[in-house]
């Protein structure tokens, strides 16, 4: 059972950062010329921020999102089958809790912005804290729920 369980963790790992590769390299190449079109006739003036870094935010955001996406499926799953097992008030909980966030993650994920045309300027230097602090939020708590 160990054993099984420890093949599972590589397998799980292993599709979580191949899929983060993957949304990283489209990323990439769809982001790469962004705000890079000029009118021919007229000189634009220069942006009041880096396009490199609004893209450099964009790729890293959807690496991000992808991998939080891929966790939220993942927790989703586990609490339905730990429900439909055991029948516990709490695991409802737990249940909507992932939906909800689940739902938020995907409303706020950069391949759902871009399908809409919708972009973000202005950015600060703390936009990429929440990402990063909630892929590590959801791995502790994927780890928690398969392991108890």
């Amino acid at each position: 059972m160990n054993r099984r369980r420890s093949i599972l963790w590589f397998t799980v790992i292993g599709l979580i950062v191949i899929a983060g590769i993957f949304a990283g390299v489209w990323a990439f190449y769809t982001f790469e010329t962004l705000g890079s079109s000029t009118f021919p006739f007229r000189p634009l003036p220069p942006p009041a921020y880096n396009p490199a870094d609004l893209e450099f935010y964009y790729v890293v955001r959807t690496v991000f999102s992808t991998i939080n996406l891929i966790l939220l499926i993942i927790l989703t799953e586990t609490y339905a089958a730990i429900y439909i097992k055991t029948r516990y008030q709490f695991t409802i909980g737990l249940l909507i809790f992932s939906l909800v966030f689940l739902i938020k993650e995907i409303a706020a994920s950069p391949f759902v912005i871009g399908a809409f045309r919708f972009s973000i300027s202005g950015l600060g230097p703390f936009a990429l804290i929440e990402p990063v602090f909630e892929t590590a939020a959801l791995s502790v708590l994927l780890y928690l729920s398969i392991e108890y």
